[in-house]
């Protein structure tokens, strides 16, 4: 097969996706690297001059990839993911909006050009967490405690961008990193980055079923095939907080392979808008569900 990855410089050096290119070159395939942050791109011919079986995307929110992955896709290209769902996701306000009218089980969402604006939520939502609209990797989370402390972080939260906030999930201070990759659930464990203080060794953990039902049904809301999905424990049961197309895969085993495996069966079959792997599960391993 010939495929098509768009990498931006934040990933070039990075094993998710450099390792898998490597192994689907090892393995006898064809693959062309484009990096749309750092080359002139001719947009009218860049998604028609080769004959790729698919178009991979692994690169920043906000990056310029998205745009050249929605071009190959409007002229009828297969795309990991589809473009159209990773648009859905890379939005946290339009990823919310999507996911509490399909019933997923997430905080209500509020969304600020500026962060003034948060001063108009109601007190009894705070403590919030703030985050921009189009961050990724943890970048600018942080927790707003109280109406009378916004004031002192708005110079903190300018210049990001659209804000999204949401009411603090009282949790333990771990977050659940849930991955989907090939129609199978793999569980991590990690310290959260709005609790540093709690000393947690990131490690795979056994899924819960109940977790498990709550992934595998963020996959067909959002139509992705390769994902994350960061859920929190909390008091009324397991709360979507984030989605992540394309994500680290960290501690999932034989990642690389894996990873390349549902990238050349997403290519083959050419589903676009409807994953591959509708029936997601759990394997038979130390990720198993209770």
């Amino acid at each position: 097969m010939r495929l098509c990855f768009l990498v931006e410089e934040h990933y070039r050096h990075d094993g998710m996706p450099v390792e898998v290119i490597r192994q689907l070159v090892a393995w006898g395939h064809r693959v062309d690297v484009l990096r749309p942050g750092g080359s002139l791109l001719r947009m009218s011919e860049a998604v028609t001059a080769g004959s790729h079986d698919a178009w991979v995307l692994k690169t920043v929110s906000g990056g310029p990839g998205l745009t050249l992955l929605e071009a190959a896709a409007a002229v009828g290209l297969t795309t990991v993911n589809d473009a159209r769902s990773i648009r859905g996701v890379r939005d946290k306000a339009l990823a919310a909006a999507i996911g509490r009218s399909r019933g997923l089980a997430m905080p209500m969402t509020y969304a600020a050009a500026v962060p003034e604006l948060l001063a108009e939520i109601p007190a009894a939502e705070f403590p919030l967490v703030v985050k921009p609209a189009d961050g990724s990797a943890g970048r600018g989370v942080c927790l707003v405690p109280s109406p009378d402390r916004l004031a002192a972080m708005l110079p903190q939260l300018a210049d990001q961008g659209m804000l999204v906030a949401q009411p603090y999930v009282p949790n333990s201070g771990v977050d659940l990193k849930v991955y989907c990759v090939g129609g199978e659930l793999f569980a991590t464990e990690r310290c959260s980055p709005l609790h540093p203080d709690h000393a947690v060794r990131e490690r795979q953990v056994v899924l819960p079923r109940e977790v498990a039902a709550l992934v595998a049904r963020v996959g067909a809301v959002y139509g992705l095939d390769l994902y994350g999905v960061d859920v929190l424990l909390g008091p009324d049961g397991p709360v979507v907080v984030d989605v992540n197309d394309f994500p680290s895969f960290r501690q999932v085993p034989d990642a690389t392979a894996r990873v390349a495996r549902a990238v050349l069966e997403l290519a083959r079959t050419g589903r676009a808008g409807a994953p591959a792997f509708p029936e997601a599960r759990i394997p038979e391993q130390p990720g198993a569900a209770v």
